[in-house]
């Protein structure tokens, strides 16, 4: 069974385009798909699919990584607006089944958006999501 790329590139099997951070459980790298200059993936070298499934000890390590390159980002190129993404299953978007978050350097005029159209009708359920949510 062949593994997914993020794990060969994590295992050093295959080579990212522009690797930008590296540690003993995190790797980073520049998308090949980027929308902005400087977009980045930050990747768990242990494979995991998603936020479902991801041991706490890599999110942490990735989590910090992600916060390490920001500020790298901003200290070293002055960027200073930042989007992280990350989808979790095919019907969030999901398309590398390989935990991983996007960092997209962000300002005005760059012809990017995530529109999400909000639905007035929630907030009058909120007391119902919550006696769902805590039902046992």
């Amino acid at each position: 069974m062949s593994k997914c790329s993020f794990c060969e590139i994590a295992e050093g099997r295959l080579k990212p385009d522009a690797k930008v951070y590296e540690n003993e459980s995190v790797i980073a790298f520049f998308d090949r798909g980027a929308i902005a200059p400087y977009h980045t993936l930050v990747v768990p070298k242990r494979h995991s699919t998603n936020i479902f499934d991801i041991h706490e000890d890599d999110l942490i390590a990735v989590t910090c990584a992600i916060k390490h390159i920001c500020l790298m980002y901003k200290e070293r190129l002055g960027i200073a607006d930042i989007q992280i993404v990350s989808s979790n299953g095919k019907e969030a978007q999901q398309d590398a089944f390989h935990t991983h978050f996007h960092i997209v350097p962000r300002h005005q005029g760059d012809g990017q958006d995530i529109v999400w159209t909000p639905d007035p009708t929630l907030s009058a359920k909120n007391d119902e999501f919550l006696a769902r949510l805590n039902a046992t």
